[in-house]
């Protein structure tokens, strides 16, 4: 039987538990969150029974993430791909420090998406 992930199983972390967002929240949350996360890089991963652990972004450029409470949807966008969360029944947010390191999203069927931010990779100079 395979195994998903849960929120406490993301990589790294401050050893804080993850800050749980209500649901009313959420809007006012990814309006702020999508200014700090400017010119960061994600990776998107989705874990679920049915699936197993798939990326479907590695470390590319973050272009934005919202939330819409009218369709009830997440989008994340990175690079050139727009991953949407339908349905989405909580948010896990893990800090470092005053950075957000993660997100841990559980769609309606119970997937768990994890978005993952770092800086950008610099080149060593020539």
């Amino acid at each position: 039987m395979a195994s998903t992930k849960t929120e406490d199983d993301q990589e790294g972390g401050s050893g804080r538990p993850p800050e749980v967002i209500p649901k009313e929240a959420w809007t006012r949350f990814f309006d702020r969150l999508s200014r700090l996360l400017e010119g960061k890089r994600a990776e998107v991963e989705v874990a679920s029974l049915g699936l197993g652990e798939q990326f479907e972004s590695e470390w590319a450029p973050l272009v934005g993430v919202s939330y819409d409470h009218k369709d009830d949807v997440f989008s994340v966008h990175v690079g050139e791909i727009d991953h949407l969360i339908y349905r989405p029944a909580s948010l896990a947010v893990r800090w470092e420090g005053p950075a957000v390191e993660s997100l841990a999203i559980t769609d309606g069927e119970g997937a768990l998406h994890l978005v993952r931010f770092g800086e950008p990779q610099m080149l060593p100079p020539p």
